[in-house]
């Protein structure tokens, strides 16, 4: 079901997955469980509770997720979190890697100060499913060094996280294997090593937060299709927590179809 509102003649899109009981999740643990405590037959009142981590559905990590003794949450500036960009169509399958080649030759043209969305089309198969989160594209070492070199003010991608799966626990990285299948699936796959291809545990994690200090915003979905290949507005606001190392978002996109519309300047 179509979600976009017009306003004024601006247009809004959704692009937040949904958030909740038995929603999709990280193959790690504790998943997200909501309790209903009240409802209106009982006590005229509706309120629930959930208990998990916030690292679930579409969310932003902070730089202490990944490095000890680096900012949190409220370590980004807030201006990071609005602002006008790109959503960039990068088609990926399976294990396949978004470049700093791809990145580069995307349109509309990334440019320094953008948000950019990255549209691999796996935001169409989120499920509960390996497909979804083991056998993923991602992003790696070298793209996250062009968004740090190109100087981007945020990016969302529509894929499991910030890093390629290759890079993250699932395999001998970290806390891992948490999927030791997957080191030799990768072999006969491509022939060649997992960790002679992502030797790193999350490099583009690191690079992109702790280096750059961009906000990488995991699993974007909803309207993203209707905006992808098109300049726009976009914002994302994650809690203001002192102590977070994440938070969920709800990801918007605003378009003007009559390219008309700017935010006065208040001079």
């Amino acid at each position: 079901m179509a979600e976009t509102q017009t306003r004024n003649g601006l247009r809004y899109y959704n692009l937040s997955h949904r958030w909740g009981h038995m929603m999709p999740e990280w193959p790690s643990s504790p998943g997200v469980n909501v309790t209903v405590n009240k409802f209106h037959a009982k006590d005229g009142v509706f309120m629930t509770e959930f208990e998990g981590i916030l690292h679930r559905g579409t969310h932003m990590d902070a730089p202490l997720h990944v490095t000890e003794n680096t900012p949190t949450l409220t370590g980004y500036d807030v201006s990071r979190f609005f602002g006008t960009g790109v959503a960039v169509s990068i088609p990926k399958k399976k294990w396949e890697v978004i470049t700093a080649e791809d990145l580069e030759n995307a349109t509309p043209k990334i440019q320094p100060g953008d948000i950019v969305m990255i549209n691999t089309g796996m935001h169409k198969k989120l499920a509960d499913s390996d497909e979804y989160y083991a056998y993923s594209p991602g992003i790696y070492a070298d793209g996250a060094e062009w968004l740090v070199e190109k100087g981007v003010k945020m990016v969302g991608y529509d894929v499991q996280a910030n890093d390629h799966p290759m890079a993250t626990k699932l395999v001998d990285h970290g806390l891992g294997p948490t999927h030791p299948h997957l080191i030799d699936e990768y072999k006969e796959y491509t022939g060649r090593d997992v960790k002679e291809d992502f030797p790193h545990w999350e490099a583009a994690h690191k690079i992109l937060m702790v280096k750059g200090g961009i906000p990488g915003i995991e699993n974007v979905g909803g309207e993203l299709d209707l905006v992808t290949g098109k300049r726009c507005t976009f914002m994302a606001f994650p809690w203001r927590w002192p102590d977070g190392e994440g938070s969920g978002v709800r990801v918007m996109a605003v378009i003007d179809p009559d390219q008309k519309f700017t935010i006065p300047t208040g001079a």
